[in-house]
């Protein structure tokens, strides 16, 4: 059996970015081949690559990015485990790749993207971390007659693009800044779907001030919320949280420009966590 030297192990480490301990068990398994250690490695990183995706992912980071001239933008959502490993410096490089990559190919299908070299950078990456790493969602948002601005918040946690038709750079990056902030449902309160809308009335009618009064008194108090409902959650409608005397139907057409659209992207939004038990959870690996 050939000697497996520390300067062997260390090199493997260096091409792999795995543990002493995997690295040395893989070279002795190898006989030494550094080349075969790593092929088998891959092998069984996939499988427990394989084992770690059924582990759900609803931490890690959004990007943001826009072209120089504003005529286009991507946002990105890379998830992972934990906050811990959102921090990681190879997470990190790992979504860098991903942003560039979607960015320069104008790609937003997440399949294709990641068919070839990043999806294997993907794998590399959970088996290193030891937690499920996968890229959730990606948005292209293009110009049309006007420019793209984007805003990510400090923490990577939730990012924005905003398409205006006039305007520029710069008052697109103030009204991502705001629904960063607030959050809106829709652009203009005729983009509300019907179904909101409705819920929306469902819940107004049960409100304990209608019980008993007249149908036309109830009508006009619910015509009333409704419109209050669709100005709240309306981005055009919302004043704007660097200038509250403003609203941001008000800001960008004193720029003579309007907003055509916006997309905001939160780190695990929609995606559901199981709750698991602490002490079933030790007991579970125990028992594994």
């Amino acid at each position: 059996m050939a000697a497996i030297s520390a300067l062997m192990v260390k090199d493997l480490r260096e091409r792999t970015g795995l543990g002493m301990m995997e690295c040395k068990k893989a070279l002795v398994e190898a006989g030494g081949d550094i080349d075969k250690a790593i092929e088998d490695l891959r092998k069984s990183s996939g499988l427990k690559a394989a084992k770690k995706a059924g582990r759900t992912a609803a931490d890690g980071v959004v990007v943001a990015r826009v072209a120089d001239d504003g005529s286009y933008g991507v946002l990105v959502e890379v998830n992972s485990e934990t906050d811990f490993a959102a921090r990681d410096e190879g997470f990190l490089a790992f979504v860098g790749k991903v942003v560039d990559a979607a960015f320069t190919g104008k790609q937003d299908n997440v399949e294709a993207l990641m068919a070839g070299e990043l999806e294997d950078a993907r794998e590399k990456l959970v088996q290193k971390i030891g937690e499920n790493i996968g890229v959730r969602r990606i948005t292209l948002v293009n110009a049309d007659n006007g420019v793209v601005g984007g805003y990510v918040h400090s923490n990577n946690r939730i990012a924005v693009l905003v398409s205006l038709s006039g305007g520029d750079n710069e008052l697109a990056k103030d009204v991502s800044m705001h629904v960063a902030a607030v959050n809106p449902r829709v652009n203009k309160p005729e983009d509300m779907p019907a179904d909101q809308v409705e819920a929306e009335k469902a819940i107004i009618k049960a409100q304990p001030d209608m019980a008993g009064k007249p149908e036309q008194i109830i009508e006009k108090m619910m015509t009333g919320r409704i419109n209050k409902y669709l100005k709240e959650n309306s981005l055009v409608e919302q004043p704007f949280v660097k200038n509250p005397e403003l609203t941001i139907g008000k800001l960008v057409k004193e720029a003579g420009a309007d907003v055509v659209s916006f997309t905001r992207f939160e780190v695990g939004d929609g995606i559901e966590v199981e709750k698991v038990d602490f002490a079933d959870e030790v007991a579970a690996q125990l028992n594994g």
